[in-house]
């Protein structure tokens, strides 16, 4: 075959036109046909197209034998009502009849005993005062009034740390162990009692008064003595600076020196109803003290 044959076998080519742009416009039409192709893929699995999703993990959520603890837990706090918060102790009262006491001072007050004079002064620089006589019937016990009197205390009033001639007298709690006076006891009295012609006061008292018959009855008060001796006993443990023979004596219309003064006839009550195994004490003060 001749050349010239072989030659009008082939299609004509367009005038201008060159064999490699023919190559590039058939490569965009199957490029284009392909992603075509692969955009309606995608339209159909949209879950595909967003993505891998995320594993849950083991442990995001409870077990199953968490998940059955949780239940019994729950199923307990529905089945057991909720109690009420139980009411608060009511406070405990004061013992009946020292309220006007300090608590220093009532701790001061032997658990043992079971009579108790209160001396309550006015102020602390008041020679007036008020005597109360307490009984309880046992140690711990409330205290209860028996008996009131008015009283005279230290015509300077009161003090913690007394010295001879201040004309105060002295606070705190103090065994009440022995007595005596000019007359005989009165019946019925247990305490230690001496009957001495040495219980006559002499001279006048602070404001002027007679002191006659001030010491026809006498309990001692344990200030700077020696218990289980006569309230004549002159000897001071403590000293002759502090002072001594500080009494519960029968008043003489007047403030004392230091001693505590109450009338005749309370003093006799006081002496019938003293009992050392009550282990008496007096306890004496301003008020609050």
């Amino acid at each position: 075959m001749s050349k010239h044959v072989r030659a009008r076998s082939r299609p004509p080519r367009k005038p201008g036109a060159p064999r490699s742009t023919r190559r590039v416009a058939l490569a965009a039409v199957l490029g284009l046909a392909t992603f075509t192709a692969g955009w309606v893929h995608v339209a159909q699995d949209p879950d595909k197209a967003a993505g891998p999703r995320p594993q849950a993990r083991a442990d995001a959520r409870p077990q199953a034998e968490d998940r059955a603890a949780r239940d019994e837990r729950r199923s307990a706090q529905q089945a057991v009502p909720h109690a009420a918060p139980p009411a608060p102790a009511p406070p405990a009262p004061a013992p009946q009849g020292l309220a006007g006491v300090s608590e220093r001072t009532r701790a001061r007050i032997p658990a043992e005993s079971r009579q108790l004079i209160l001396v309550t002064g006015r102020a602390m620089d008041s020679s007036e005062s008020t005597a109360t006589f307490y009984t309880r019937p046992a140690a711990g016990a409330d205290w209860v009034k028996a008996v009131s009197w008015p009283a005279r205390n230290g015509a300077n009033g009161w003090s913690t740390e007394r010295t001879y001639g201040d004309l105060t007298s002295p606070m705190g709690v103090y065994a009440l162990t022995d007595a005596g006076g000019l007359l005989p006891k009165p019946p019925g009295t247990r305490l230690p009692y001496d009957e001495d012609n040495g219980f006559v006061a002499t001279g006048l008292g602070v404001n002027g008064e007679s002191l006659k018959g001030s010491f026809d009855y006498v309990v001692a008060i344990d200030f700077n003595r020696r218990p289980g001796r006569s309230p004549l006993d002159p000897v001071m443990p403590d000293g002759e600076d502090k002072g001594g023979n500080i009494w519960l004596h029968v008043d003489h219309d007047g403030p004392s020196q230091g001693c505590v003064g109450i009338p005749k006839a309370a003093m006799k009550q006081v002496l019938e109803t003293l009992d050392p195994a009550a282990k008496p004490v007096i306890v004496m003060g301003p008020a609050g003290f």
